[in-house]
């Protein structure tokens, strides 16, 4: 096998198989691109262009964006289908399918007009295919296997070759055995910016994919048969605590792109803002068909981008408004113990078991403070800490911090929001009106008296 770095130059190409379509010719005697690598899950700053039209760059959450370099006016850009290990949280990792080092892919990004070649190196143990997700091509470069054109075999590297017709946001994924691959993790996001750089402008723009994983606790293969019941939900193959937080100067235009390849839909709730969706997998929504919204919907194989003013300071949640993902390892059979005394049953399994602990009497929120002996390669259902205690979150959730003084270029994340006195919700401690004394008094339980008999 071809070593990633090894596919430089000329060279290389003599070990490689080109095939695409009708651009096999164009690119057979051409050396392949760089296939560049990221082996951190860390959120990467944008990454702007180096030559042609400039752009306002987007930054992939916990992710990174593809280089390219310019040969002979086309872009060129190289991925490689690939074995990858991908740390979802501290403490967790999956072994999944990915590119070029992660799952999720790299970020493609490119300029409305431009003509793009893509090589893809083969490095799985199967064929495998690259589909462009809404982009308009040749039906001889859209990917599908054995429709479009063969399967790449393990091994070897095809081209893709084609104009970008218009601009707006797009996600790429095979088309191969596709079960199997996305359920392993194979998807990206594809960004084509407009060609006027003065259209739909913006301060900060970032895009992420959503993703969803069966891995039972203490493996770390996902179970790809799976067709409903998954247990981590994840953001560019992340889950919370450890999704990046959104960093946003004060004042800033911003814009969200966000993308589906799970299978369901994930109705996206931001805090503190309202916002107007601008952008679907068609393309830019005219302004006369906006409306404000606080939750988007995002149907599966779906993309929706919207945009606000940044003009609220503070820490504000971004997430998944069902409740079931923002959790991790996800349970679907455990039993519902809310109002149970479960003290009896609890001494009597601690003479065999001392670590034993009731969980669920008055809800699970005691999870996310307590420390419970787990499989190697697991995290809890609900984790992570703020400024004032447990968040008990998981999954798909991660937090918009609007601050002063943030640089152009910096995503570092600024820590918690110190909120100005009398702007926080504190305890009250005095005298309650008569109507909540009265409810009050309705609640207290009374103890049953003790029977003689």
């Amino acid at each position: 096998m071809i070593n990633r770095r090894q596919l430089l130059g000329a060279g290389a190409t003599a070990g490689a198989t080109l095939v695409a379509a009708n651009a096999w010719g164009q690119t057979s005697n051409m050396g392949l691109p760089e296939a560049a690598l990221m082996e951190s899950a860390s959120t990467q700053g944008p990454l702007h262009p180096p030559t042609g039209p400039d752009y306002q760059p987007v930054v992939t959450l916990n992710g990174w964006t593809l280089p390219f370099r310019m040969n002979n006016g086309v872009k060129e850009f190289h991925l490689v289908a690939e074995p990858v290990e991908r740390e979802l949280a501290e403490g967790m990792t999956a072994y999944l399918w990915g590119y070029n080092g992660q799952s999720t892919g790299p970020t493609i990004e490119a300029v409305e007009g431009d003509r793009v070649r893509i090589f893809v190196t083969n490095k799985l143990p199967e064929h495998t295919t690259v589909h462009w997700h809404g982009l308009i091509l040749p039906s001889g470069m859209d990917g599908v296997g054995g429709l479009s054109h063969p399967g790449i075999p393990p091994g070897k590297t095809f081209v893709y070759e084609f104009d970008l017709t218009k601009s707006g946001t797009f996600m790429y994924h095979p088309h191969a055995d596709e079960m199997v691959q996305m359920a392993m993790g194979m998807m990206g996001m594809f960004i084509v910016h407009p060609k006027d750089p003065t259209f739909m402008p913006v301060d900060r723009d970032f895009v992420f994919i959503m993703s969803a994983f069966d891995i039972d606790p203490g493996t770390y293969v996902p179970r790809i048969m799976t067709m409903t019941d998954f247990n981590l939900w994840t953001w560019n193959s992340r889950i919370f605590p450890d999704i990046d937080p959104l960093v946003v100067n004060h004042n800033d235009r911003v814009r969200v792109r966000v993308g589906n390849l799970t299978m369901t839909n994930h109705p996206i709730h931001m805090h503190g803002y309202d916002f107007e969706v601008t952008c679907t997998d068609g393309g830019w929504v005219p302004p006369a068909a906006r409306w404000p919204e606080v939750t988007v919907d995002i149907p599966v194989g779906g993309m929706r981008a919207y945009e606000f003013d940044a003009v609220h300071l503070g820490d504000w949640a971004i997430h998944c408004h069902k409740s079931h993902h923002t959790m991790n390892a996800m349970g679907h059979d455990v039993p519902t113990f809310i109002g149970t005394d479960q003290r009896s049953l609890t001494q009597k399994i601690r003479k065999f078991q001392p670590e034993f602990m009731a969980m669920g009497s008055a809800g699970m929120a005691d999870m996310g403070v307590m420390e419970m002996e787990l499989p190697d390669n697991t995290i809890p259902m609900m984790t992570g800490w703020g400024p004032y205690g447990p968040i008990e979150m998981g999954g798909m959730f991660s937090v918009v911090k609007v601050r002063e003084g943030i640089s152009a270029d910096d995503y570092s994340d600024p820590g918690w929001y110190e909120n100005p006195p009398g702007t926080q919700a504190y305890e009250w401690t005095g005298k309650l009106p008569e109507h909540a004394q009265a409810n009050d008094a309705k609640t207290q339980i009374t103890p049953k008296p003790k029977s003689n008999g």
